[in-house]
């Protein structure tokens, strides 16, 4: 199915369809708007390529322009309002965007931006708008397979990359959950995470159009907002990526706060402890998926699944090693590839050299880190970038990561590699803590925890009030390791083979 056919399975009904702050739409009507901006689109994009940028908070216009593309047969490229100047730029011309569309609030981000801007909320937009309504439902033909949406990946690593995301790309997924979970007319998706990133479209926005669930929108996450919003608009479902989950945990609990409509938290990177604490306080199921913006992959997770586990290996997926392409034993950290082909990756926008290096060899190279246990559940162990290499033994940070997070005092939690001063690299630990912490208590902590080797142990530790992240809430583990431990930062070093640590001299801030 395509975008369009779901979109025109709701042209007659009449079942509660959008909802922003005061304001709602049925099914029909938020119909209707994908019709007359589609008419807009066609009447500003007129030539062989269509491509408009969309800079926006999540607002009715965003998902009004998606149907509206869907319709008109453009593509809708999502930027990042957390960008700025020629970071901006280069995603617009990476993009081919003719046209950039923003919230008056974004407008002066586009400022000295060669390409033609309107504002969301200005009179031309108005106008425009005002004179298509009741646009015919005439939409031009799409197949599965046709282009309808940009999604830049969340550049941890380096400049993100535009992501082609097709009709099938953004509809399967929602037709998949929704009949997963049992959603229906009924139900209500809770939209808060930001619409420029596959999450959101893929596992919220596509899910409620497939359901004909209501859409609740909101323009920005808020964690004290959460609960006020579920109970508002009656949402039965939400969507999350990453740290979102701990932040409205870390909101004042309250006795009565699983009495809600909320049945079904569904996302990815929630931390393990995060998962059952959220399930037990607010009464509803929290299902965490592996999965990224590309797609190449994915699994499921059985009810037999470890904690921890992203679930069995699925058929055709192996954990390689990257250097002789073999297979890893059980317990060693190698990358996720897929050796039936590209899974649902549509390839990257304009970037050949970024395509070829995720298909080699008519397989899918994912640029994750994993590890398959002896009864063939595969865990995670982070990103290719993060691979480690102590005394001749290859690591992964996600497994130290997990061990860390055990500790009470320890709320989050980033391992990355610095240069050993004879070869390869030393383990670094950045933490941050929700109540004080020693290093002969931390000490005492590694030296209980059995999964976790001696070449795993953290040779640093730094001590952060926060990390840098995206805004996606994806941590930037780059900055992080570019610093060492040349910052104003407490940093700790262990003495020798064993657990213990004490504080060293500051060293100044690089630059």
């Amino acid at each position: 199915m395509t975008v369009t056919e779901m979109l025109l399975a709701r042209a007659a009904d009449d079942g509660p369809g959008l909802r922003f702050e005061d304001s709602a739409w049925t099914w029909r009507e938020h119909v209707q708007q994908c019709a007359d901006h589609a008419a807009v689109l066609r009447s500003l994009l007129t030539g062989p390529v269509k491509h408009v940028g969309v800079l926006a908070d999540n607002v009715p216009s965003f998902s009004f322009l998606l149907g509206g593309c869907a319709f008109a047969g453009s593509v809708l490229v999502g930027l990042n309002p957390t960008r700025r100047g020629a970071a901006l730029e280069r995603d617009i011309r990476l993009s081919d965007c003719r046209l950039v569309l923003t919230e008056g609030r974004h407008a002066a981000l586009l400022d000295g931006v060669d390409v033609p801007v309107l504002d969301l909320d200005g009179p031309e937009w108005a106008a425009l708008l005002d004179s298509c309504a009741g646009s015919p439902l005439s939409p031009v033909p799409a197949t599965p397979a046709d282009l309808l949406m940009l999604i830049f990946t969340s550049g941890t690593s380096g400049d993100p990359k535009a992501v082609r995301c097709t009709h099938e790309k953004i509809a399967l997924p929602g037709q998949m959950l929704a009949s997963r979970f049992g959603l229906s007319g009924s139900d209500c998706v809770y939209l808060s995470m930001p619409m420029f990133h596959s999450n959101a479209i893929m596992a919220g926005w596509s899910v409620g159009l497939a359901a004909g669930a209501a859409l609740a929108m909101r323009r920005r996450f808020s964690a004290s907002g959460f609960l006020h919003d579920v109970l508002r608009f009656g949402a039965t479902y939400a969507n999350y990526v990453g740290k979102p989950l701990s932040y409205v945990l870390a909101t004042t609990e309250s006795p009565d706060d699983a009495d809600n409509p909320l049945r079904i938290v569904y996302g990815n990177e929630g931390a393990e402890a995060d998962l059952a604490e959220f399930g037990r306080r607010f009464g509803c199921h929290v299902v965490d998926a592996f999965g990224s913006t590309e797609g190449g992959m994915g699994f499921a997770r059985t009810p037999d699944t470890p904690p921890g586990s992203l679930g069995p290996l699925p058929e055709g997926v192996a954990v390689l090693d990257p250097e002789t392409g073999s297979v890893c034993p059980p317990g060693v950290v190698g990358e996720l590839v897929n050796t039936a082909g590209a899974g649902a990756f549509a390839g990257y926008y304009k970037n050949p050299e970024a395509d070829a290096e995720r298909l080699r060899d008519g397989r899918y190279h994912t640029g994750d880190l994993a590890y398959v246990d002896e009864n063939g559940f595969c865990f995670f162990a982070g990103r290719l970038g993060d691979w480690l290499r102590v005394d001749g033994e290859n690591l992964g940070t996600a497994p130290i990561e997990r061990v860390l997070l055990r500790h009470p005092a320890i709320a989050e939690a980033a391992v990355y590699a610095v240069p050993d001063p004879a070869v390869g690299d030393q383990v670094l630990a950045a933490l941050v803590l929700s109540r004080p912490l020693s290093p002969e208590e931390f000490g005492e902590f590694l030296a209980a925890q059995p999964d976790l080797g001696p070449k795993q142990l953290p040779r640093f530790v730094r001590l952060v009030n926060e990390l840098p992240r995206t805004s996606t809430y994806k941590i930037v583990k780059r900055r992080l390791a570019a610093e060492g431990t040349r910052c104003s930062d407490p940093v700790w070093s262990r003495r020798g083979k064993e657990s213990v640590y004490s504080p060293t001299p500051a060293v100044p801030t690089v630059g």
